[in-house]
């Protein structure tokens, strides 16, 4: 029996873990390979039926391992971090991909990111509605045109020149985020007058939006670092909102002299302050360790309950923060870790 299995089998006696911050250092050894994922920070797991907890940490497990296979076979830390996403992009339970939210005229708008830390080089879209995987997307206009960010429309339209899965919206549609469109719209009419319709919006969060964005970070072989991110958005979004997600040093960040960096939250917060770049500055400037410079920002930049943060250094140490419920997370090494958590506060 594998080293990986036994660990995931003592992982499932003791519940997972649930503690609220899990991080993971070398002591100076660096690791031949490292990955983490999150698939989104939000309410605690005890709000979900044992069924659906083993149901989304056996995704996780099966996106890691996915992982894991590309990195122990010596490939790029960019392949693995885009076939992570795949997996969790294909799954309902995550908002990204197949369970994508409902916006506020009921249609889906998806966005990605990915970023090669060994050049800096980023793709991104934003706002797709027919685009079955937006993370390959978000990487061929990172490696096959000169810009950043795509959108809409332009996006798509970039899509169909390329070997990319094209869907009808219809596509993403689940019973769950139908649900929570439903309730949201049931709340608003319910507005007193007297109240802004700004602060009315605010009090409406759903108590289960943790099943959302996910992300992925990874150290390879070569030493080269790469994240990617990828989300259906919020539930009720205006029509074309963009959050976090596609925006790179918001959402994502890589760079091989520090650290690759993925977030899930409230994607406005990241926006403002630039937090997974962030991340990264900390540990350049400041010479602070990886969950030093998360911890600063889930603690003093961020306010309780806007997401969590996943991130690998150079060297291949792990760390891992929400200031929420919970956040789902896995992560591996080429020591031997491997665990998958959806930890509570």
């Amino acid at each position: 029996m594998s080293l990986r299995i036994i660990v995931s089998l003592l992982l499932l006696i003791m519940g997972w873990g649930t503690n609220e911050v899990y991080s993971q250092t070398t002591e100076g050894k660096k690791m031949k390979f490292a990955i983490a994922i999150h698939g989104g920070a939000g309410s605690s797991a005890k709000n979900f039926s044992e069924q659906a907890i083993l149901k989304r940490k056996s995704v996780l497990e099966n996106a890691l391992n996915k992982g894991v296979a590309i990195l122990e076979a010596g490939g790029s830390s960019l392949d693995a971090v885009q076939e992570v996403i795949v997996i969790l992009e294909d799954d309902p339970q995550f908002n990204a991909g197949k369970g994508a939210v409902f916006n506020a005229v009921g249609s889906h708008e998806l966005d990605a990111s990915i970023m090669d830390g060994s050049n800096l080089a980023c793709g991104a879209v934003a706002g797709v509605s027919h685009i079955k995987n937006p993370i390959r997307l978000a990487r061929l206009v990172m490696t096959e045109t000169r810009h950043v960010l795509l959108s809409g429309t332009g996006a798509e339209q970039f899509a169909k020149s390329h070997s990319v899965d094209w869907v009808e919206p219809n596509y993403f549609d689940t019973e769950a985020a139908k649900a929570s469109w439903n309730r949201y719209q049931n709340r608003l009419k319910q507005k007193d007058k007297d109240t802004s319709l700004l602060d009315f919006q605010n009090s409406l969060a759903e108590p289960d939006w943790n099943i959302g964005t996910v992300g992925c970070v990874a150290l390879d072989s070569n030493g080269n670092l790469a994240a990617g991110t990828s989300t259906g958005g919020m539930t009720y979004k205006k029509f074309g909102r963009v959050g976090d997600s596609p925006v790179v040093g918001a959402g994502t960040y890589a760079d091989n002299e520090t650290c690759a960096v993925s977030a899930t939250g409230v994607g406005e917060e990241y926006i403002r302050r630039a937090v997974a770049y962030d991340v990264a500055a900390q540990m350049k400037y400041r010479g602070v360790s990886i969950q030093q410079a998360i911890d600063d920002n889930l603690n003093s930049r961020l306010r309780k309950g806007d997401g969590g943060l996943i991130a690998v250094d150079k060297d291949g140490n792990i760390a891992m923060g929400f200031n929420t419920g919970g956040m789902a997370r896995a992560a591996a090494d080429s020591e031997g870790k491997f665990e998958v958590i959806w930890g509570e506060r």
